[in-house]
């Protein structure tokens, strides 16, 4: 396996190869090999000539026949040496023929959420990239007998419990956790390979012609969806990780004149406390600056209390706005004014003062929620 680990859409796959193997009647195989890069026509590997696609053997633990035409297979997700959220997630799959047997124009594999799989909101429908559908195709259909279709049942025994850890209802996505991911390898936020990957993109930029005077920085997919969503031209944004701080810099020694940051309210809010990098294993501090900022705005002490109790940013902030609306508008708009205050202090302390930095924060339910001074005039300009 590789050292950097698998992301969850390769678990789901390995064990929905091995309950196949099981209907098939093939013995266990602890570790299947899997094509890990799903493009092209699955049924063509190796055919006419054609250059066999790249497999690697991945673990599952266990599979068994539930009953005639109905399987069960467990993996445990590995993400390497990295810290991540999946980290020995347990990933239960059941596959199940069709029956009747799909017709032509019927999709020959079915995909199910059972208990901790994320669902949309609005249709209740397992949620998964266009990734992961494609690793499934390419590594189950294959072997599906022609004329046959498979049901593919999702569990994820601690993904309702995880998914509190991440932005997914920001996206319409509840109940647990999305099968997402756009490869197969992780690419973890937090590794210093992802901030060489936002240096040499920032190289990359400022060698065209006219540089990178404009950027909208954001920390992971659901930013760069939204921003785009509100029109946002894609050439201006960049993932940058859980490291904004030194991204910050180098967007800055790059030419960069005017930066937004564009991220959800609940990480953001860590860059009003000086807290440079994001990732929730190396630090955190959210409650606190939340509770700091309010007494600032003169939040009352009863409110403040329940401020630093409360579960989450999201949470503690929908409380306050149950007892006044206007006060949690307003401590929103401290915390995006703050983040920009922050942002400022932080290139100056390495010697850059000529870029500008706005801050707009979203909340869970896609919503525009709070923008800085200058957030407001650079999210309309590169709108525009």
């Amino acid at each position: 396996m590789a050292e950097t680990g698998y992301t969850l859409p390769v678990w789901v796959a390995a064990a929905a190869r091995s309950a196949l193997g099981q209907l098939l009647g093939e013995s266990f195989v602890a570790q299947p090999m899997l094509r890990l890069d799903p493009q092209g026509d699955p049924r063509a590997d190796g055919v006419d000539g054609a250059e066999p696609f790249l497999q690697r053997p991945v673990p599952v633990e266990a599979a068994a026949l539930l009953a005639p035409g109905r399987a069960l297979a467990m993996a445990r997700c590995e993400a390497g040496e990295g810290l991540d959220l999946t980290r020995g997630l347990r990933v239960w799959v059941e596959l199940s023929w069709l029956d009747p047997p799909p017709l032509p124009q019927d999709d020959w594999l079915q995909l199910e959420a059972g208990e901790g799989a994320g669902v949309h909101a609005a249709s209740g429908g397992l949620c998964h990239s266009a990734f992961a559908r494609r690793l499934l195709d390419c590594n189950l259909r294959p072997h599906v007998p022609a004329g046959q279709g498979v049901r593919l049942r999702l569990t994820l025994p601690r993904g309702r419990a995880l998914a509190e850890r991440t932005s997914n209802a920001a996206f319409g996505v509840v109940d647990g956790l999305a099968l997402i991911g756009t490869q197969a390898e992780v690419q973890r936020s937090a590794a210093p390979d992802q901030l060489a990957a936002v240096r040499a993109e920032l190289e990359r930029r400022a060698a065209r012609t006219g540089g990178c005077p404009d950027l909208v920085l954001v920390i992971g997919e659901n930013g760069l969806d939204l921003a785009a969503q509100l029109g946002v031209s894609p050439a201006l944004l960049l993932k940058a990780g859980n490291w904004l701080g030194p991204a910050l810099v180098a967007a800055a020694e790059q030419g960069v004149r005017r930066l937004l940051l564009f991220g959800y309210q609940g990480k953001l809010i860590k860059l009003a406390g000086g807290i440079f990098h994001t990732h929730h294993h190396l630090a955190d501090g959210r409650r606190e600056v939340l509770t700091a900022l309010a007494a600032l705005q003169g939040i009352p002490a009863p409110q403040l209390a329940a401020l630093h109790a409360a579960a989450s940013v999201e949470s503690a902030l929908a409380e306050l706005e149950q007892w006044d609306a206007a006060a949690a508008e307003g401590l929103r708009a401290r915390v995006a004014a703050a983040v920009e205050e922050r942002s400022a202090a932080y290139l100056a302390r390495y010697g850059q003062h000529a870029m500008t930095v706005g801050a707009v924060l979203f909340d869970r339910q896609r919503r525009i929620c709070a923008r800085g001074p200058l957030g407001l005039q650079l999210l309309e300009a590169f709108q525009d």
